[in-house]
């Protein structure tokens, strides 16, 4: 905890740092503090997000000042080896690779001197942390890809990119759950929706939850998209072994 620092974010919210790496032992401290913060009764506070390596806390100063909450919050951290983080979810995602939903596949084999099919096989294995959510509402910021099939973004972004497309950024993968612009190469699409206004939890993943890509066929992709479509879908969900 030598390494923590408490920095300013305006005048209604300070932001703890816990390291400048992207670890998971680092994200998991991360989430103890937000999942701390959520049990304390510590007043004022509006606000947490979390992100990689920090987490940011929105406060009333009215209820609360800097000082105060600082030192609130130095005593959590003082007891965070004692929270149990509850255990961790994976949550499968169909994914369509190649074709309309994926126009960089083959570019994205080429490029790392693989075949479709294996890049198909190394991107669908892991289990992917989901360390922070941002850029657009559910947008999934995933750890753990194999760096075999690397690829850098885009040189020109496209002006638009429809919901649930998958892609690769360097060593990162990620889903757009909206249309959105992007740069990252885009490999399949998924039939889910990541993000729904209309849904009563409108974001589909959280940070801190696994996400496993399971490759599907166009006919299945079409009858999952009918069962969202109707509200009917529900992913699988299992829990991570071992944690």
């Amino acid at each position: 905890m030598e390494t923590v620092r408490f920095l300013t974010a305006g005048d209604t919210a300070l932001t703890v740092e816990f390291g400048n790496e992207i670890r998971p032992q680092i994200n998991a401290q991360v989430r103890a503090l937000h999942l701390a913060l959520a049990q304390s009764r510590i007043p004022g506070i509006t606000e947490t997000v979390p992100t990689y390596r920090s987490l940011t806390v929105h406060y009333r100063p009215e209820q609360i000042g800097f000082s105060a909450l600082c030192d609130a919050l130095r005593g959590l951290l003082d007891r965070l080896g004692e929270m149990q983080l509850p255990p961790a979810e994976v949550v499968e995602i169909p994914l369509l690779y190649g074709g309309e939903e994926g126009p960089d596949l083959a570019f994205v084999a080429e490029h790392c001197n693989r075949s479709v099919e294996e890049v198909i096989r190394i991107h669908s294995a892991p289990e992917y942390l989901i360390y922070m959510l941002g850029f657009t509402p559910g947008f999934p910021y995933l750890g753990g890809m194999d760096p075999a099939i690397a690829t850098p973004r885009l040189t020109t972004p496209r002006v638009r990119i429809p919901g649930g497309s998958a892609g690769i950024a360097g060593d990162q993968t990620g889903i757009y759950p909206i249309d959105s612009p992007g740069g990252w190469q885009l490999i399949g699409r998924t039939p889910l929706r990541l993000y729904d206004p209309g849904r009563e939890n409108p974001i589909l993943l959280e940070a801190g939850q696994y996400l496993k890509f399971r490759p599907i066929d166009r006919s299945e992709y079409d009858e999952i998209a009918r069962q969202v479509e109707q509200g009917t879908y529900r992913p699988r969900r299992y829990s991570k072994e071992g944690l």
